[in-house]
Protein backbone atom coordinates (compact mmCIF):
# COMPACT_ATOMS: atom_id res chain seq x y z
CA UNK A 1 0.00 0.00 0.00
CA UNK A 2 1.15 3.57 -0.74
CA UNK A 3 1.15 5.55 2.50
CA UNK A 4 1.18 9.32 3.05
CA UNK A 5 1.98 10.76 6.48
CA UNK A 6 0.45 14.20 7.05
CA UNK A 7 1.09 16.32 10.14
CA UNK A 8 -1.48 18.88 11.23
CA UNK A 9 -4.22 16.98 9.40
CA UNK A 10 -7.20 18.16 11.43
CA UNK A 11 -7.75 21.41 9.47
CA UNK A 12 -6.56 23.59 6.63
CA UNK A 13 -3.92 22.35 4.20
CA UNK A 14 -3.40 19.11 6.12
CA UNK A 15 -7.04 18.08 6.03
CA UNK A 16 -7.34 19.04 2.36
CA UNK A 17 -4.25 16.94 1.59
CA UNK A 18 -5.74 13.98 3.45
CA UNK A 19 -8.90 14.23 1.37
CA UNK A 20 -6.98 14.66 -1.90
CA UNK A 21 -4.66 11.68 -1.38
CA UNK A 22 -7.50 9.51 -0.04
CA UNK A 23 -9.48 10.24 -3.19
CA UNK A 24 -6.54 8.76 -5.11
CA UNK A 25 -6.51 5.65 -2.92
CA UNK A 26 -3.48 6.36 -0.75
CA UNK A 27 -3.56 5.01 2.79
CA UNK A 28 -2.91 7.71 5.37
CA UNK A 29 -1.21 8.37 8.66
CA UNK A 30 -2.78 11.56 9.99
CA UNK A 31 -1.49 13.46 13.01
CA UNK A 32 -2.78 16.37 15.04
CA UNK A 33 -3.51 17.48 18.58
CA UNK A 34 -7.30 17.04 18.40
CA UNK A 35 -8.20 13.39 18.83
CA UNK A 36 -11.90 13.86 18.03
CA UNK A 37 -11.18 15.60 14.74
CA UNK A 38 -8.67 12.92 13.75
CA UNK A 39 -11.15 10.16 14.48
CA UNK A 40 -13.90 11.95 12.57
CA UNK A 41 -11.59 12.40 9.56
CA UNK A 42 -10.49 8.75 9.71
CA UNK A 43 -14.06 7.49 9.75
CA UNK A 44 -15.18 9.74 6.91
CA UNK A 45 -12.25 8.96 4.62
CA UNK A 46 -12.35 5.21 5.20
CA UNK A 47 -16.07 5.06 4.53
CA UNK A 48 -15.95 7.28 1.46
CA UNK A 49 -12.80 5.98 -0.24
CA UNK A 50 -12.26 2.48 1.14
CA UNK A 51 -8.73 3.23 2.33
CA UNK A 52 -6.96 2.63 5.65
CA UNK A 53 -6.20 5.53 8.00
CA UNK A 54 -3.98 5.50 11.11
CA UNK A 55 -4.75 8.51 13.35
CA UNK A 56 -2.03 9.59 15.79
CA UNK A 57 -2.85 12.30 18.32
CA UNK A 58 0.24 14.17 19.50
CA UNK A 59 1.85 17.60 19.56
CA UNK A 60 4.82 17.86 17.19
CA UNK A 61 6.49 20.20 19.70
CA UNK A 62 7.07 17.32 22.13
CA UNK A 63 10.23 15.57 20.94
CA UNK A 64 9.89 12.50 23.15
CA UNK A 65 6.24 11.98 22.26
CA UNK A 66 6.97 12.29 18.54
CA UNK A 67 9.78 9.76 18.83
CA UNK A 68 7.81 7.30 20.96
CA UNK A 69 4.56 7.39 18.98
CA UNK A 70 6.05 7.26 15.49
CA UNK A 71 8.64 4.71 16.56
CA UNK A 72 5.92 2.51 18.01
CA UNK A 73 3.61 2.18 15.02
CA UNK A 74 3.33 -1.25 13.30
CA UNK A 75 6.11 -1.96 10.82
CA UNK A 76 3.76 -2.11 7.82
CA UNK A 77 2.79 1.52 8.48
CA UNK A 78 6.42 2.62 8.22
CA UNK A 79 6.39 2.04 4.44
CA UNK A 80 5.72 5.74 3.94
CA UNK A 81 5.92 7.05 0.38
CA UNK A 82 5.29 10.74 1.14
CA UNK A 83 5.79 12.79 4.32
CA UNK A 84 3.94 16.10 4.32
CA UNK A 85 5.30 18.33 7.09
CA UNK A 86 2.30 20.60 7.32
CA UNK A 87 1.85 21.30 11.06
CA UNK A 88 2.49 24.99 11.67
CA UNK A 89 0.97 28.24 12.79
CA UNK A 90 1.29 31.99 13.10
CA UNK A 91 0.66 33.53 16.51
CA UNK A 92 0.26 37.28 16.94
CA UNK A 93 1.23 40.20 14.72
CA UNK A 94 3.33 42.69 16.70
CA UNK A 95 6.45 44.83 16.44
CA UNK A 96 9.49 42.87 17.57
CA UNK A 97 9.78 44.72 20.89
CA UNK A 98 6.12 44.08 21.73
CA UNK A 99 5.89 40.43 20.73
CA UNK A 100 4.71 37.75 23.12
CA UNK A 101 7.46 35.28 23.98
CA UNK A 102 4.76 32.61 24.31
CA UNK A 103 3.81 33.29 20.69
CA UNK A 104 7.46 33.19 19.64
CA UNK A 105 8.00 29.85 21.33
CA UNK A 106 4.81 28.38 19.84
CA UNK A 107 5.89 29.33 16.31
CA UNK A 108 9.51 28.24 16.61
CA UNK A 109 8.65 25.02 18.44
CA UNK A 110 5.94 24.04 15.95
CA UNK A 111 7.13 25.40 12.62
CA UNK A 112 10.81 24.57 13.01
CA UNK A 113 11.47 22.08 15.78
CA UNK A 114 8.29 20.07 15.21
CA UNK A 115 9.15 19.65 11.54
CA UNK A 116 12.62 18.47 12.53
CA UNK A 117 11.39 15.98 15.13
CA UNK A 118 8.94 14.33 12.74
CA UNK A 119 11.44 14.27 9.89
CA UNK A 120 14.12 12.72 12.07
CA UNK A 121 11.73 9.90 13.00
CA UNK A 122 10.58 9.22 9.43
CA UNK A 123 13.72 9.70 7.32
CA UNK A 124 15.28 6.36 8.38
CA UNK A 125 12.20 4.59 6.96
CA UNK A 126 12.67 6.36 3.62
CA UNK A 127 16.39 5.64 3.53
CA UNK A 128 15.73 1.95 4.18
CA UNK A 129 13.38 1.93 1.15
CA UNK A 130 15.81 3.86 -1.04
CA UNK A 131 13.03 6.22 -2.08
CA UNK A 132 10.40 8.60 -0.77
CA UNK A 133 9.30 12.20 -0.85
CA UNK A 134 9.34 14.86 1.85
CA UNK A 135 7.15 17.92 1.27
CA UNK A 136 7.68 20.81 3.68
CA UNK A 137 5.10 23.59 3.99
CA UNK A 138 6.85 26.90 4.01
CA UNK A 139 5.34 30.28 3.18
CA UNK A 140 5.88 33.31 1.00
CA UNK A 141 6.59 34.92 4.39
CA UNK A 142 9.80 32.92 4.50
CA UNK A 143 11.00 34.77 1.39
CA UNK A 144 9.93 38.33 2.20
CA UNK A 145 9.62 39.70 5.71
CA UNK A 146 6.65 41.98 6.29
CA UNK A 147 5.88 44.47 9.06
CA UNK A 148 5.11 42.81 12.41
CA UNK A 149 5.70 39.37 10.93
CA UNK A 150 9.24 39.10 12.33
CA UNK A 151 9.33 35.73 14.14
CA UNK A 152 6.75 34.01 11.94
CA UNK A 153 8.73 35.06 8.86
CA UNK A 154 11.93 33.87 10.52
CA UNK A 155 10.41 30.48 11.30
CA UNK A 156 9.38 30.00 7.68
CA UNK A 157 12.78 31.18 6.43
CA UNK A 158 14.20 28.43 8.63
CA UNK A 159 11.91 25.92 6.93
CA UNK A 160 13.35 27.03 3.58
CA UNK A 161 16.91 26.48 4.82
CA UNK A 162 16.06 23.11 6.37
CA UNK A 163 14.38 22.02 3.13
CA UNK A 164 17.51 22.86 1.15
CA UNK A 165 19.70 21.08 3.70
CA UNK A 166 17.49 17.99 3.58
CA UNK A 167 17.62 17.91 -0.21
CA UNK A 168 21.42 17.96 -0.15
CA UNK A 169 21.79 15.40 2.65
CA UNK A 170 19.24 12.97 1.20
CA UNK A 171 20.39 13.23 -2.42
CA UNK A 172 22.39 9.95 -2.27
CA UNK A 173 19.34 8.03 -1.02
CA UNK A 174 16.88 8.75 -3.84
CA UNK A 175 14.62 10.81 -1.58
CA UNK A 176 12.86 13.83 -3.08
CA UNK A 177 12.49 17.00 -1.03
CA UNK A 178 10.06 19.74 -2.04
CA UNK A 179 9.31 23.11 -0.44
CA UNK A 180 5.79 24.48 -0.98
CA UNK A 181 5.35 28.17 -0.15
CA UNK A 182 1.78 29.48 -0.33
CA UNK A 183 0.75 33.11 -0.24
CA UNK A 184 -2.59 34.32 1.08
CA UNK A 185 -4.78 31.29 1.77
CA UNK A 186 -8.01 31.35 3.72
CA UNK A 187 -8.00 28.57 6.33
CA UNK A 188 -8.01 28.66 10.15
CA UNK A 189 -4.57 30.32 9.87
CA UNK A 190 -5.62 33.92 10.56
CA UNK A 191 -8.19 32.88 13.15
CA UNK A 192 -5.41 31.17 15.10
CA UNK A 193 -3.03 34.10 14.59
CA UNK A 194 -5.58 36.56 16.01
CA UNK A 195 -6.64 34.30 18.91
CA UNK A 196 -10.15 33.67 17.58
CA UNK A 197 -10.94 37.27 16.53
CA UNK A 198 -13.13 36.53 13.51
CA UNK A 199 -13.29 40.13 12.27
CA UNK A 200 -9.51 40.51 12.19
CA UNK A 201 -9.23 37.16 10.44
CA UNK A 202 -11.75 38.18 7.77
CA UNK A 203 -10.04 41.53 7.21
CA UNK A 204 -6.83 39.78 6.10
CA UNK A 205 -8.64 38.59 2.96
CA UNK A 206 -10.82 41.65 2.39
CA UNK A 207 -11.04 42.47 -1.32
CA UNK A 208 -9.20 39.28 -2.30
CA UNK A 209 -10.05 35.91 -3.70
CA UNK A 210 -7.47 33.98 -1.66
CA UNK A 211 -6.14 30.50 -2.20
CA UNK A 212 -8.18 27.71 -0.65
CA UNK A 213 -6.79 24.74 1.25
CA UNK A 214 -7.88 22.61 -1.70
CA UNK A 215 -5.83 24.75 -4.11
CA UNK A 216 -2.71 24.09 -2.08
CA UNK A 217 -3.51 20.38 -1.72
CA UNK A 218 -3.89 20.11 -5.49
CA UNK A 219 -0.39 21.54 -5.98
CA UNK A 220 1.08 19.24 -3.33
CA UNK A 221 -0.53 16.22 -4.96
CA UNK A 222 0.81 17.26 -8.35
CA UNK A 223 4.35 17.48 -6.95
CA UNK A 224 3.97 14.04 -5.36
CA UNK A 225 2.60 12.50 -8.57
CA UNK A 226 5.46 13.25 -10.94
CA UNK A 227 7.69 10.50 -12.40
CA UNK A 228 10.40 9.14 -10.08
CA UNK A 229 13.18 11.07 -11.82
CA UNK A 230 11.41 14.46 -11.56
CA UNK A 231 11.50 16.58 -8.40
CA UNK A 232 10.05 20.04 -7.95
CA UNK A 233 12.50 21.53 -5.49
CA UNK A 234 10.74 24.73 -4.67
CA UNK A 235 7.33 26.18 -5.50
CA UNK A 236 5.67 29.49 -4.56
CA UNK A 237 1.96 29.90 -5.24
CA UNK A 238 -0.24 32.93 -4.62
CA UNK A 239 -3.71 34.10 -5.54
CA UNK A 240 -3.85 36.19 -8.70
CA UNK A 241 -4.27 39.39 -6.67
CA UNK A 242 -1.02 38.89 -4.74
CA UNK A 243 2.38 39.67 -6.25
CA UNK A 244 4.54 39.26 -3.12
CA UNK A 245 4.29 39.06 0.66
CA UNK A 246 3.19 42.70 0.78
CA UNK A 247 1.86 43.70 -2.67
CA UNK A 248 -1.85 43.04 -3.16
CA UNK A 249 -4.50 44.35 -5.53
CA UNK A 250 -7.64 44.45 -3.42
CA UNK A 251 -11.02 45.14 -5.00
Amino acid sequence: MAIVLITGATAGFGKACAEKFARHKYDLIITGRRQERLQELKTGLEQQYGIHVLPLAFDVRNEQTVTDILGGIPEQWKQVAVLINNAGLAAGLSPIDEGSTDDWNAMIDTNVKGLLYVSRAVIPWLKAQGKGHIINLGSIAGRQTYAKGNVYCASKAAVDAITLGMRIDLLPYGIKVTGICPGAAETEFSLVRFKGDEQKARDVYKGLTPLSAEDVADVIFYCASLPPHVCINDLVLTPLQQASAYYYHRK
